[in-house]
């Protein structure tokens, strides 16, 4: 039986993506329960309660950072992202999972080359590479040195849950609104979003998302520079129920980001049938497909006018709803464990 140390200690924050990733992954591991791989989950003690019971656990310190006891007996290490802190000082075979590579773009000179050599060592210690999609492979390839190391494409799924009579989030708009979601970070470009508003006078914003009280007083300057402050909710951090009702009543999502590995807000809002606006950079034309409408620049007229057509098509075109659905049925987590679990075995 093969023995899987499986790194999961961004469960500590279950409502950023990199904590759906390690929370559905982890559930459908459990639910499967491959009986010729031995599954050890390494997460912090909120972590546990999360996956419920079935996991057997390795409890996250933070002394860990230097030194795991008995790495030594797991034939397979799977970091759970590039970044992590968590490697085997043992000859364990390393899956890595690449989920972007944004620091290109975010950092330059010193900061730029030593994140690239880090991302380099790491790669170099893989016997195995996943990357969310094939843009995120493509970027890696002309950046980092692979060699023979096989890189397998492993998109992510749905991380929506749904519920039968969701309630209605303090704070929530009472008329017609667009849905944003994500970490607050310029490089979410979120701030292009209120002079949207000025073109709409009917609808409100809703902004959900973690983190960056810097980056929300910039999002709110725009705001009040646009006559739009009143119509702008920053709701912050939202739960599984918080975020279906969000996306059940919205009219649009709009999600302008500039670096996505994926883009998991788009899957969640067609699997509901609603209207996507992306930006058409990275990989988000490849999840959005045709389905979806792009801007290709961030001029409020421009902006304005995809938005307008986009809902006019969505409102008048027959089936429209019921083909977002039925695209977003490409993206499951099911899936996505099966592929994870035979590359476990293959590595």
């Amino acid at each position: 039986m093969r023995t899987v140390f499986l790194e999961m200690e961004r469960l500590r924050h279950p409502a950023t993506g990199l904590g759906q990733f390690c929370l559905h992954l982890g559930r459908q591991f459990l639910a499967r329960a491959a009986g010729d791989l031995d599954l050890r989950f390494f997460l912090p003690a909120s972590g546990r309660a999360l996956l419920g019971t079935g996991a057997r656990c390795v409890i996250q310190h933070g002394w860990h950072k230097l030194f795991i006891p008995g790495s030594s007996r797991y034939d397979v290490w799977h970091c759970f992202h590039q970044d992590s802190r968590y490697l085997p000082r043992s000859k364990s075979r390393v899956l890595l999972t690449v989920h972007d590579l944004n620091f290109l773009s975010k950092y330059s000179g010193p900061k730029q080359a030593w994140r690239s050599k880090r991302l380099q060592d790491r790669v170099r210690r893989a016997s195995g590479i996943a990357v969310d999609s094939h843009y995120t492979g493509s970027v890696l390839r002309e950046n980092i040195e692979v060699g023979k190391t096989p890189v397998k494409v492993i998109p992510l799924g749905n991380s929506l849950t749904h519920f039968r009579d969701a309630k209605r989030p303090a704070g929530a708009p009472s008329g017609r609104f667009f849905l944003a979601l994500g970490v607050l970070s310029p490089r979410k470009n979120l701030h292009v979003l209120p002079a949207l508003l000025e073109s709409f006078p009917g609808h409100s914003l809703v902004i959900a998302g973690p983190g960056h009280p810097e980056y929300a007083r910039v999002i709110r300057d725009e705001a009040g520079r646009h006559g739009v402050l009143d119509r702008l909710i920053l709701a912050g951090e939202i739960g599984d129920e918080d975020r279906f009702w969000y996306y059940s009543n919205c009219e649009a999502l709009l999600f302008p980001s500039l670096a996505e590995g994926f883009g998991l807000p788009a899957v969640e809002a067609m699997s509901l049938g609603k209207p996507v606006f992306l930006s058409r950079l990275t990989s988000l034309p490849e999840v959005g497909g045709e389905h979806a409408f792009y801007f290709d620049d961030f001029d409020p007229a421009h902006m304005r006018e995809v938005v307008e057509r986009g809902l006019h098509r969505a409102a008048t075109e027959a089936g429209f709803s019921a083909g977002l659905i039925e695209h977003s049925r490409k993206w499951s987590w099911e899936e996505a464990a099966t592929s994870y679990l035979e590359f476990y075995r293959a590595v």
